[in-house]
């Protein structure tokens, strides 16, 4: 059974086409189709507090278009979710409204709480040693959700106002890492070692620029060094020395930033990279839900 999956971001909207697969033992999402529309929400909405006709225009269009293609490919059930700037967006429930109208499509705006819920659920279909403790670090362009997990349960859990699209438009509150060391102070106990995990566009693209497996870790060390490399180089160079689209050449190094101050509050310096997020979490949701009629 197909399933869609809407995610509207701060940076970009995507599109997820998928199904849930079982094989040799285990299950996983399988990706169909993808798309991704850089719509650049945040941009107004961390300059004006609210989105602007043009791109509120160009977000119902995309709806428009994520709606074909979900027909094209027979989807079965649908959902869409809208995260951190849609948030914080004064007209978000009139923007809501109007794409209700034009598509049909109910979108719902979910809490950073939710959207990391969202997320972890598929980790439960990753094979590793849940037992042990374990950290989801989830940058986005406008929040970082942060998930602490000791003996298979979740212990922390927190949303904080540090995104990628935020620190390009500089408005970060430096505060903000003093209370995100402090928060996972917390949570540490003293002298374990917690596996970290990462999510994300960015550090899925920080990863492959690392030339690294499916399975191996990134390590605190090369993050920073690409990072630097990174920051060295205008935009223009960084786009072709990199392969980087434009909406992606700007935010990757306020990412790393924030993957690296992050990591550093640990005692493990590696990061693993699943290459999983909130579309494949929304269609494993959508499954255990059809499985449960």
């Amino acid at each position: 059974m197909k399933y869609g999956a809407i995610d509207i971001g701060t940076n970009a909207a995507r599109l997820l086409i998928g199904e849930v697969v079982h094989d040799s033992g285990r299950s996983f999402v399988k990706k169909i189709s993808y798309t991704r529309i850089p719509l650049r929400l945040g941009d107004d909405v961390f300059s004006l507090g609210r989105v602007d006709v043009n791109k509120k225009l160009n977000l119902i269009n995309t709806m428009k278009a994520f709606e074909i293609i979900t027909d094209i490919f027979e989807v079965k059930e649908l959902k869409a979710f809208a995260t951190s700037a849609m948030r914080e967006a004064e007209n978000a429930d009139h923007i809501v409204t109007d794409i209700k109208s034009a598509t049909g499509i109910d979108l719902e705006i979910i809490s950073g709480a939710e959207e990391a819920n969202v997320i972890l659920g598929t980790f439960m279909l990753l094979d590793f040693d849940k037992g042990h403790p374990f950290v989801v670090i989830d940058v986005g362009g406008g929040s970082t959700e942060i998930n602490i997990f000791k003996k298979g349960e979740k212990v922390g859990s927190k949303s904080f106002k540090v995104g990628t699209l935020r620190m390009l438009k500089g408005k970060i509150n430096d505060e903000v890492w003093k209370e995100i060391t402090g928060w996972i102070s917390d949570y540490l106990l003293p002298f374990e070692e917690y596996r970290i995990f990462g999510t994300g566009g960015n550090i899925n693209k920080a990863h492959k620029l690392l030339a690294l497996g499916p399975n191996e870790a990134a390590s605190l060390d090369a993050l920073d060094a690409l990072r630097i490399e990174l920051d060295s180089l205008d935009l223009s160079d960084r786009m072709k020395k990199f392969q980087l689209r434009p909406d992606r050449a700007d935010v990757i190094v306020p990412a790393l930033e924030i993957y690296t101050n992050i990591l550093s509050n640990f005692k493990s310096k590696l990061i693993h990279v699943p290459k999983i997020g909130l579309s494949d979490g929304m269609i494993y949701q959508m499954y255990l839900q059809e499985n449960k009629k």
